[in-house]
C-alpha cells in the first residue's frame, strides 16, 4: 500500500480528483478511478472530469469506518 502525501484534511483542494483520491487513500490511479464509478461514492462529473467534492469524500470515509 502506498503511503499518503497529505498529513491533514485542510492540505485538501476543495475537490478531489483520481489522482489526490488515491494518494489519500494510498491506492494506484486506476484503483481510485475503479472506486470513483461505484455506486455510493460521491463523485460528480463535470463535462468529462470525474471530481469528488473535500467534504463529501470525508463523509465517505467516515461512513467506511463505521462497518
Amino acid at each position: 500500500m502506498k503511503e499518503s502525501v497529505f498529513n491533514s484534511y485542510e492540505e485538501l483542494p476543495l475537490f478531489l480528483n483520481a489522482e489526490v483520491v488515491g494518494k489519500v487513500l494510498g491506492v494506484s490511479i486506476s484503483s481510485a478511478y475503479e472506486l470513483m464509478h461505484e455506486k455510493g461514492f460521491p463523485s460528480v462529473h463535470i463535462g468529462n472530469r470525474l471530481i469528488v467534492p473535500k467534504e463529501k469524500f470525508a463523509e465517505w470515509v467516515d461512513k467506511q469506518a463505521e462497518r
